[in-house]
């Protein structure tokens, strides 16, 4: 298998959220597709954030494009000249005011959609999380701190009794098998 070859590439439109590019791509077999649409997006982060007791901090939020308020972990964009954990760590302060004396552990780093997106997302897991700060929150953003029991969110998620989105649920589930390899057959870190 080839990859496919960039015969030509334009900019539909460009805005600080994002970039829409129509490009035109030759199939290694030789066939042409004029008009393949590329979205590019700015890489994201996301974390599971624990507290000491065992408590998911969740942010709360209206999602315009879903018309509903949804359950979601803490994330955003990177910054510019800022790394994935920098960032990560930032948008959790900000969101949530909640901080932890140790370093995210890194659960993943995936392509967002590559049929379509450009972007990626990376995942982490923040443990022994306090809250130490208020929200610093942009002047467009309204979010609502939720705690939840870790354990509990798998039969929300399970029991389509939330609304939530892929990410989170994705890296709900990647931190219950991190911590259940690490903490000797229990789900909970302590």
């Amino acid at each position: 298998m080839d990859k496919w070859k960039t015969l030509d590439s334009n900019y539909l439109f460009q805005t600080p959220f994002g970039h829409l590019r129509k490009d035109t791509c030759e199939l290694p077999d030789g066939k042409v597709i004029d008009d393949y649409y590329v979205h590019e997006y700015s890489d994201w982060v996301n974390a599971v954030v624990l507290t000491k007791e065992n408590k998911l901090v969740l942010v709360e939020q209206y999602r315009h494009a879903g018309e509903d308020f949804y359950l979601e972990i803490p994330a955003g964009k990177t910054e510019k000249d800022e790394s994935a954990e920098e960032g990560i760590l930032r948008e959790v302060r900000e969101e949530t005011g909640f901080i932890s004396k140790h370093r995210p552990v890194k659960l993943g780093d995936f392509m967002v959609n590559p049929a379509t997106q450009n972007n990626r997302i990376k995942t982490y897991l923040i443990l022994d999380a306090y809250r130490e700060y208020e929200q610093d929150l942009d002047e467009t953003e309204e979010v609502k701190v939720v705690l939840l029991d870790f354990e509990k969110m798998g039969s929300l998620i399970g029991g389509c009794e939330i609304n939530t989105q892929l990410f989170t649920a994705h890296a709900y589930f990647m931190a219950k098998v991190y911590l259940l390899e690490h903490s000797g057959g229990s789900f909970t870190y302590k």
